[in-house]
């Protein structure tokens, strides 16, 4: 299972305890998985759609809780290659279709007309507690994330340009919190790709198991680039020091140690009989010792006088 079904899984368990919030998750749900059509005399049908069996449930449920209603649920056959099982919660006239749409802010009325709204109600995210139901809404119900262990990027699709800016603002409302958005194949998405970020939004929508889960593994993750940038460091270091040692021994073959002074021509010996010792342990070779920086400065000397 992927790290975004088991989030969805853990959210779908949850179940919010004030109405408010119940009515901002079921609005930020039919948001971006729902479709509104026409029923006939004037009447209107919803569908949601999701292709997790326990995100159908836990609507099912949350419908019957807040509107007392026990809508239809059938199993359909998904799209493309996986062609996974769409589970399909149909919302007709006698199932108070209408009232859902207008207290979840989706149908408005204009000029004595109804209308289709575009975005979020602000009347149904007026509250913190408010603005985290609808954000595990919508995530529930288009939202993705990508598996920590390869990337980092929190997602939701909307249908439409409003609708993915009102989402970011929804996100941007929170403190530290900073989404994006794109336009991706005819769908706009709101994206969060900072790991800190993603790891805040899951604490709100209230996924404390993917949470830890989550840190967990971006901690592991940070700690096995610390040591692989330690070890490169270490083997540049290594590679440095050895072309260090290559380009003092070819001076001291080329000048001889006995055309040395007395000074110079002690540590050219030692680098030769020495050729894998670091400057600072061909300094405690020395009679009397000589710090590392004594010991660079003499074959540096050296190097000079081959170079003349």
């Amino acid at each position: 299972m992927s790290f975004a079904s088991e989030t969805k899984n853990e959210l779908a368990r949850n179940m919010p305890e004030k109405k408010c919030c119940m009515l901002a998750e079921i609005a930020g749900f039919i948001r971006v998985a729902g479709s509104v059509s026409l029923a006939g005399m004037g009447r209107f049908k919803i569908i949601l759609t999701t292709d997790n069996p326990a995100i159908a449930r836990h609507y099912k449920k949350m419908l019957k809780d807040y509107f007392g209603i026990d809508p239809a649920t059938s199993i359909g056959q998904g799209e493309g290659i996986a062609k996974r099982k769409k589970y399909i919660i149909t919302i007709g006239p006698e199932e108070l279709s209408e009232q859902i749409l207008r207290e979840t802010g989706i149908l408005m009325i204009r000029e004595g007309m109804n209308y289709i709204t575009d975005g979020i109600y602000d009347g149904i995210i007026r509250t913190k507690c408010c603005r985290k139901s609808y954000l595990r809404g919508a995530f529930m119900g288009a939202g993705r994330l990508t598996d920590p262990e390869k990337s980092y990027q929190f997602e939701i699709v909307s249908a439409s340009r409003e609708t993915a800016n009102d989402i970011r603002r929804l996100i941007n409302s929170f403190v530290d919190l900073k989404a994006g958005t794109s336009e991706r194949k005819n769908q706009y998405v709101t994206y969060v790709k900072d790991s800190g970020q993603i790891l805040d939004i899951l604490a709100i929508m209230g996924a404390h198991s993917q949470y830890f889960a989550f840190e967990d593994i971006r901690l592991t993750k940070e700690m096995r680039n610390e040591a692989n940038r330690r070890a490169n460091c270490d083997q540049a270091n290594i590679d440095k020091a050895v072309a260090a040692a290559e380009k003092q021994i070819a001076a001291i073959k080329k000048i001889g140690p006995e055309n040395m002074d007395d000074k110079l021509s002690e540590v050219a010996k030692l680098r030769l009989a020495n050729p894998d010792a670091s400057l600072a342990e061909l300094g405690e070779m020395l009679n009397p010792p000589l710090k590392k920086a004594g010991v660079n400065s003499r074959l540096a000397k050296i190097i000079k006088l081959a170079e003349a």
